[in-house]
């Protein structure tokens, strides 16, 4: 079975940073491809960061880009997100996603979901 354990997840002051922490397991972690999603109270579920682990190719979403950084450890099978210069709107429950191959997860297509991490960032 594929799992996806991620951690990492707090309070913290606007400005701040924090660092999660996505450990997969149950397939082939060198070739796949690795996303972050995040879903604030209230709004739809985004997807905000993506690392192709065989290759390291990064995608960032506008809201994010700049400030997160996603790096992948594959001795470790497992991605981090870097999340510098924290805002009140990156409030949200974070989730890792995982998808066999270089094809980005999406929320409709995916190997399987991590069980979601809340970040808090107070104003």
């Amino acid at each position: 079975d594929v799992q996806l354990q991620a951690s990492g997840g707090g309070l913290v002051q606007a400005g701040g940073s924090l660092r999660l922490s996505c450990a997969v397991s149950g397939l082939t972690f060198g070739n796949s491809a690795i996303a972050w999603f995040r879903q604030a109270p209230g709004k739809e579920r985004e997807g905000i960061a993506c690392i192709v682990s065989d290759n390291d190719d990064t995608v960032y979403s506008d809201s994010v880009k700049g400030r997160f950084t996603i790096a992948s450890d594959n001795a470790k099978n497992t991605v981090y997100l870097q999340m510098n210069s924290l805002k009140s709107e990156d409030t949200a429950v974070y989730y890792c996603a995982v998808r066999q191959g270089e094809l980005y997860p999406t929320i409709r297509n995916s190997d399987g979901w991590g069980q979601g991490t809340l970040v808090t960032v107070s104003s």
